[in-house]
């Protein structure tokens, strides 16, 4: 297969690639970025929940690479707003899409034309800065420790009225590290000039008053070169 080009931003956008584990807190500080900086914003993840769920309702074999490929291949932006897709079912119809090479390959086009913005953009994800965006000018990795992570889903979830165990949880946390580590094809792992938030110790205003702090010193070096 031919390599797709990468997003390569023009000389005055700002794109900011944020990526790391579920529930470090990297899609709650891209998107007070985004807001912070005016810059469009996009969770990569819906994307493959999206196709998921389209996929589902249209009676699509999901294990059918190319079926699948031709949904994401025709994802349009709006189909995003969903705010189902956030559940667990389209969790799990995205984890069944996810491993095939045609839905990644349109999905990864997909963000890169995001990311091509002329005035930039925030993504976040998990392969951000190493495959899709390995040219933005501020990375972040985004982590904290699994025991932390699983204190913070299973709180969301009770918010939401859902009885949880906070053991399973963690059970679940620590696979999902295993296996977006260990895959084959655009692994999770930090790009080397990524900035690392281990926001283990830290609320969300103090992980976003560090990287603003970042993001300004970059923006700094670039208008004084």
């Amino acid at each position: 297969m031919k390599a797709l080009p990468t997003a390569k931003p023009t000389a005055a956008a700002l794109t900011i690639a944020i990526d790391g584990p579920a529930a470090a807190g990297k899609g709650t500080l891209a998107k007070r970025l985004a807001v912070h900086y005016a810059l469009p914003y996009l969770d990569t993840g819906l994307l493959y929940r999206a196709v998921g769920r389209r996929a589902a309702e249209a009676g699509i074999d999901l294990d059918d690479p190319q079926a699948a490929g031709a949904v994401a291949r025709a994802l349009e932006p709006s189909a995003l707003d969903d705010g189902s897709l956030r559940g667990r079912e389209a969790g799990e119809l995205a984890s069944r899409i996810a491993v095939h090479p045609p839905v990644r390959a349109a999905l990864v086009a997909f963000q890169r034309g995001f990311a091509a913005r002329p005035e930039g953009a925030v993504l976040d994800g998990r392969d951000i800065g190493t495959v899709i965006c390995p040219h933005a000018q501020v990375k972040f990795f985004v982590t904290a420790s699994p025991e932390v992570r699983a204190r913070r889903r299973t709180d969301e979830l009770a918010a939401k009225g859902r009885d949880v165990d906070y053991e399973t949880i963690l059970a679940e946390v620590r696979e999902r590290d295993r296996r977006d580590a260990g895959r084959a094809e655009a692994p999770l792992k930090a790009a080397p000039d990524a900035h690392l938030l281990d926001t283990s110790e830290m609320d969300i205003e103090t992980a976003f008053r560090a990287a603003c702090d970042l993001v300004d010193r970059v923006l700094a070096e670039r208008g004084g070169a």
